[in-house]
């Protein structure tokens, strides 16, 4: 996936004629700034759109924060101000302690382990933000907003609301209600599960009302088949290269086992961590080298299980945590992918290769997710594991490319408005 360029044969600029001409500065979007929540499956698609669309090194990261550990984690339900607010009381009251108190910000690791890449991030502030889009609007033109999770929406529809014409607003995931507060909303097709007849009929009547989104996508929704994220062939090719040494020698066909953890619709523990070993035994004789990582979701009921049934054998590889993390080495090294049902993120990145990929426990998942795994496997992007795979006998499908898609309907977004995007 590389970077896309909006083409101008006609432009006055291809002729060396000063922007100006061709609608002046304001008509310009070179530069981002990316509304974070603290999770990497969210800040990935972001930060991955952002990549898409070149502007990858003309970006800004800032986070919404909510204080965390203890009972904080109980908490989340809450609008961020109100979680905040209930904190701030409980820890005047004591009842909380105030070593946990601390406002530092570091970057954070990813699903995969690898950090986000930057250095310092901010705590996202709706006033800052609106200001530097004003300040510089004159000088470096519209400002391209672009954030994903709950947590943000408040945020991000706030700098639309104040600076609408000084900047270009991009929700990630679907923010349920009120879709007009955003330029343009960017969220997988199986959000919409809700209103299909299978969910209809899950759902009592008197709940409807209140199940979201209510409404089928208009215009200004681009609908996705999986998660945004940031891995192209560039990033592929450069993880290759880091690796070689390592994985290139490694007995053919190389399986990369990737184990998240349970999740709201799609629930598990220790007997899938047993069945997903028995399974890997018995296709272990179809296979060269088998590396297996958990993801910082996996709970110890899991990969104890996996550890104590499969770190004997000598064709496996147990990643142990410890850097550097060889999430992208195994993404372009492997011939082929068994994934846990419950990551969306690590589903989609496994099928950016166009490689075998292997779902395990997709039965257990309910809701949108089964809706999610059940357009995969029309498509003929994933299969379920099943232990009984020859793993050798290798099978293709068109890569997922839901960020450069997307990336393409921002672009066309963004014509729509007059404005151009030039990294």
């Amino acid at each position: 996936m590389k970077p896309i360029r909006l083409s101008l044969p006609e432009s006055p600029t291809a002729v060396g004629v000063p922007e100006i001409f061709e609608g002046g500065a304001h008509s310009v979007v070179r530069r981002a700034v990316v509304i974070g929540n603290g999770f990497a499956g969210s800040e990935n698609q972001s930060l991955g759109l952002v990549r898409a669309l070149g502007l990858s090194d003309q970006h800004v990261l800032y986070r919404v924060t909510r204080p965390r550990g203890g009972i904080n984690e109980w908490l989340h339900w809450l609008p961020v101000w109100l979680h905040k607010f209930v904190y701030y009381v409980m820890t005047k009251l004591s009842i909380c302690s105030r070593a946990t108190m601390n406002k530092k910000l570091s970057p954070i690791p990813s699903e995969n382990g690898s950090s986000v890449g930057l250095a310092s991030i901010l705590e996202a502030d709706v006033k800052h933000i609106v200001n530097l889009a004003r300040d510089t609007y004159e000088k470096d033109g519209p400002l391209l907003v672009v954030a994903s999770g709950r947590d943000t929406i408040s945020v991000a529809s706030s700098i639309k609301r104040l600076a609408s014409e000084k900047v270009f607003v991009i929700q990630i995931q679907h923010p349920r209600s009120h879709l007009n507060r955003f330029d343009l909303v960017i969220t997988p097709r199986h959000d919409y599960y809700a209103l299909t007849p299978e969910a209809q009929e899950q759902v009592p009547h008197f709940m409807r009302r209140w199940i979201t989104p209510q409404e089928p996508p208009d215009e200004h929704v681009v609908l996705t088949t999986g998660a945004l994220h940031q891995i192209d062939f560039s990033m592929l090719r450069n993880a290759a290269s880091a690796w070689h040494e390592e994985l290139a020698p490694l007995p053919k066909p190389l399986l990369v086992v990737n184990v998240g953890g349970p999740a709201r619709y799609c629930r598990y523990g220790a007997d899938l961590a047993k069945q997903l070993s028995d399974f890997l035994l018995s296709v272990l004789a179809t296979c060269g080298s088998v590396r297996i990582s958990f993801s910082e979701k996996t709970p110890q009921k899991v990969s104890s299980v996996i550890i104590k049934e499969l770190a004997y054998h000598p064709k496996v590889y147990i990643w142990d945590g410890e850097e550097p993390n060889p999430y992208m080495g195994h993404l372009a090294w492997g011939d082929a992918f068994v994934v846990t049902a419950d990551s969306v993120s690590m589903i989609s990145e496994a099928c950016t290769t166009g490689k075998p990929v292997y779902v395990m426990g997709a039965e257990r998942c309910k809701w949108k997710l089964s809706a999610f795994h059940k357009s995969l496997k029309e498509r003929g992007v994933v299969r379920p594991f099943t232990g009984s795979e020859d793993i050798s006998e290798s099978w293709s499908y068109p890569p997922l490319n839901d960020t450069a898609e997307a990336a393409r309907r921002v672009v066309e977004a963004l014509a729509q408005r007059d404005l151009t995007l030039r990294p």
